[in-house]
């Protein structure tokens, strides 16, 4: 005689899985209880399983049920299992059906509310779950999950879709007497990037609000670590040589494209590290201290193959300073440690320390090479977008390896135009022989100081800036 409970015992083999097998007698149970398993899977997905009439009827839902009313989410209706599988918990080895770690994600009991052959509605009352849910047929589709209930909580509110990082300032260190209500980070020569978390899955965000994340692949994962958790983190992509992070290494990650993204990953893989928390699961961070913040992401226990959560010192500023420097990194950045966190703004309650200068600029032009450099270029010429045109703030020609020689005056040819982006008109032993591009791409560049008439003293160049569109320097 047929049972509700043959597939799940043909897609299982007695010996090699520790789940549990239904024997001849069925078990009973309460009638309404529920379990929530989140599935490590091949790909993260969450086990939602109601108790009804002796077996568990379980959906797969990819993302996880949706926190707000009027989020759908696909469900997908999956083989009943046994009773025995509530509390059932444990590692399902390679190559059997499922394999992949099993956790109790959630229990209790739940109310009937409605349930047919294409709607079924009940009430959860679990540990974490406390709502109405509908999972329901879609045509011929499948079925999908959605929340009939706002939560009972009046300060949850969903993660933002886009967020913009909050900014430092050049500063100097605060006085000693000051000293106490400052935290200070080591700064990183990176790509600034917020990680926007999600039902296990993970999207990455430029400083302009660009979607990086096919850029690194390798970060993905960071969705399937977090799992459940819903969160807006801040940090910096990192590329390191020689154990420090160095960003001539991410040049070849942030200019490539997405189908040697994946490719690249395995062989310059990046590194996240993350400084800050904007949102966690349903609570906005955005104005708490910046104290607060830190002890909350250092809570999530964030420790990767290819993300860490940084160290952070309150106080002693003068000896993290001399830490960095003895370290060779690019310097630090204080933080006042009851500082709210205020996206897109530059606040001077971040101050960037550091003896390195960097722009970022425009390319308005080049020069062409002699000798080896005959075939691509000679230097560059830099400005920033003002209202007439570009500000012209002088040439580059050093810093380039042959790959980003190639690479930029293939780009630059495609730009070419006749006439100058530049507002003035530049000396005649510049303007000689230049040949003049769209002012499309911006970079970046180190240098010493600034010259009496505005001009950038001993630059060299640090690369590419996809990230930063020429509009956002004006």
């Amino acid at each position: 005689m047929a049972s509700r409970l043959d597939p799940y015992r043909g897609r299982r083999r007695e010996g090699r899985t520790p789940e549990p097998l239904p024997g001849e007698v069925a078990t009973t149970g309460e009638g309404d209880r529920f379990v929530v398993h989140e599935h490590h899977a091949r790909r993260l997905h969450w086990d939602v399983r109601l108790e009804r009439d002796g077996v568990l009827v379980s959906f797969a839902v990819p993302k996880g049920l949706p926190d707000e009313p009027g989020t759908v989410r696909l469900a997908v209706h999956t083989e009943d299992h046994p009773l025995d599988y509530a509390t059932f918990s444990g590692e399902i080895p390679p190559g059997e059906y499922g394999a992949g770690r099993m956790s109790i994600w959630d229990h209790g009991h739940y109310e009937t509310l409605k349930w047919t052959e294409r709607e079924v509605a009940v009430l959860l009352h679990g540990q974490r779950l406390e709502g109405t849910y509908v999972f329901f047929r879609s045509g011929d589709r499948g079925w999908n999950v959605i929340r009939s209930d706002p939560p009972d909580d009046p300060g949850w509110s969903p993660p933002p879709p886009l967020l913009r990082p909050m900014l430092a300032v050049a500063g100097t260190l605060p006085e000693p007497a000051e000293d106490a209500r400052w935290g200070y980070e080591f700064k990183w020569d990176g790509v600034r990037a917020l990680a926007r978390v999600d039902g296990g899955r993970a999207t990455l965000f430029s400083r302009n609000g660009d979607d990086i994340s096919g850029t690194y692949p390798e970060l993905r994962a960071l969705g399937d670590r977090l799992g459940s958790t819903r969160v807006w983190l801040d940090g910096e992509i990192v590329a390191l040589r020689d154990g420090r992070p160095s960003f001539a290494a991410l040049q070849r990650r942030i200019n490539a494209g997405e189908q040697r993204a994946r490719s690249l990953a395995r062989r310059h893989p990046v590194t996240y590290l993350v400084f800050d928390l904007l949102h966690l699961d349903g609570r906005s961070c955005l104005d708490l201290p910046y104290r607060q913040r830190r002890w909350l992401l250092t809570e999530l226990d964030l420790a990767g193959e290819h993300w860490q959560v940084p160290p952070a010192f309150e106080g002693g500023g003068p000896a993290v300073v001399a830490a960095a420097a003895e370290q060779q990194l690019e310097g630090v950045i204080a933080k006042r440690l009851d500082s709210p966190y205020r996206p897109g703004d530059r606040s001077g309650a971040w101050l960037k320390l550091t003896d390195v200068r960097t722009a970022e600029v425009v390319i308005g032009g080049w020069r062409r090479g002699e000798g080896r450099r005959a075939e691509t270029f000679g230097s560059l010429m830099l400005g920033l977008p003002g209202e007439h045109g570009l500000r012209y703030l002088g040439q580059v020609g050093t810093g380039f390896d042959d790959a980003a020689l190639r690479a930029l005056s293939a780009r630059l040819r495609r730009l070419e135009r006749r006439t100058s982006p530049f507002a003035e008109t530049l000396p005649r032993d510049r303007a000689e022989g230049a040949h003049w591009v769209r002012p499309a791409l911006v970079g970046e560049v180190a240098f010493k100081s600034w010259t009496d008439d505005g001009r950038l003293r001993a630059p060299v160049w640090r690369g590419l800036r996809t990230d930063r569109d020429p509009e956002e320097l004006r």
